[in-house]
């Protein structure tokens, strides 16, 4: 029973934590395409049959569905050209029939808007979801303000990387790599976007600067929930004495949440880099099955991780929807973006088979990445 509650209690998370990040970013469509004069007809949290909904004052059906693994907004003439006369309901009626969009329609046809406020729309969706991320770290920033270490080595473990580059405990890393390091938290970061990566270190040490080279070992490990992942390291740690915590205000604090958006989203392109060139494995690529247990594991570790994790899951999101790739938002900001420069959009033919090689990318990489979480657990 407990083992059932364990594996209830995950599912749930999972689907709390997807809900929230699909909302935020079909609202950003929503909101949008609204501003742009364009018809909502549907928001749908989910596929497939309606458990709720409800009709707003725009005529919007908003409703969740019984497969909440997704979800989406339907505008008025996103690809129709065509509207349908319905036929009676008598026998011998005639059955509904394609004519002609009115003026009226086109006026609030997504189809009919210019390319600028199609792409408008399509890009609302991700840019929310990286608003929504900043928002939340801005929040715990505010309230809680972020933790702070002086690169300053407390010590170095015996036959490690940086044992071996003659790095030693009180020596303060004033540089990697020509980057400048102001909290111990940069070198972590830089060390693992590195990933066993040859590095060059400028140290201060009795007064003077110093340049070492090291390279970081990649070694497997667990994480704070367990999990069994793959890192560089470097074999120095930090004494307790060398951290704090800093407090900002309103406008510091933001400065940090875009800081602390910006390191994940620089971390997330550069690993998918090192994977495309063959220098980083795929291990670390998840699916669902992985985010489900991820947000299980924030979830029971309290509130707070599980609202980080939330935030880290949209950030996510918006970067993975504005790849340039037909299906995605970006593949829709690609097309809109060639239809400016060529003065008309690529023929419906064309766009119908970048739809297809799109959706064939995804699936396949949905399947490697289920795959990869199962071949992990």
């Amino acid at each position: 029973m407990e083992q059932f509650l364990s594996i209830l209690f995950t599912i749930v998370s999972f689907l709390v934590a997807l809900s929230i990040v699909v909302f935020v970013h079909e609202w950003g469509h929503l909101a949008i395409a609204r501003r742009n004069g364009v018809r909502c007809e549907s928001f749908s949290i989910g596929f497939g049959h309606e458990i709720w909904g409800r009709t707003d004052r725009f005529g919007t059906r908003w409703k969740v569905c019984w497969l909440p693994l997704g979800g989406y907004v339907k505008m008025f003439g996103e690809a129709e050209t065509m509207a349908m006369v319905e036929g009676g309901h008598e026998t011998g009626a005639e059955p509904a029939k394609p004519r002609p969009l009115t003026p009226e329609e086109r006026a609030v046809s997504f189809k009919y808007k210019t390319a600028g406020q199609r792409a408008a729309v399509v890009f609302a969706g991700p840019a929310v979801n990286i608003l929504f991320a900043v928002a939340v770290f801005w929040m715990t920033f505010v309230v809680s303000g972020r933790s702070v270490t002086e690169p300053v080595i407390g010590a170095v473990l015996p036959d490690s990387a940086a044992a071996e580059a003659g790095l030693l405990a009180g020596d303060r890393i004033a540089s990697i790599d020509g980057e400048t390091i102001a909290r111990f938290e940069d070198i972590q970061r830089i060390i693992a976007i590195a990933h066993g990566q040859p590095m060059s270190f400028v140290i201060e040490r009795d007064g003077q600067s110093i340049e070492l080279q090291a390279t970081p070992r990649i070694v497997e490990d667990e994480d704070a929930f367990g999990n069994a992942v793959k890192h560089a390291l470097l074999g120095i740690s930090v004494s307790r004495e060398a951290r704090r915590m800093e407090h900002g205000g309103v406008v510091q604090s933001l400065g940090w949440a875009i800081e602390q958006c910006y390191v994940v989203m620089e971390g997330t392109f550069v690993a998918v880099g090192q994977m495309l060139r063959g220098t980083r494995g795929t291990e670390d690529l998840g699916g669902p099955i992985r985010i489900a247990k991820y947000s299980g594991q924030a979830a029971k570790s309290g509130p707070f991780n599980f609202v980080i994790f939330v935030a880290i899951l949209s950030l996510n999101l918006g970067m993975i929807n504005l790849l340039p790739v037909p299906l995605l938002d970006g593949g829709h900001l690609l097309f809109y973006a060639i239809e400016a420069a060529r003065g008309r959009p690529l023929s419906e033919t064309v766009q119908e088979w970048g739809l297809r090689v799109g959706l064939a990318l995804v699936l396949a990489l949905m399947v490697f990445v289920t795959w990869n979480d199962i071949v992990q657990f």
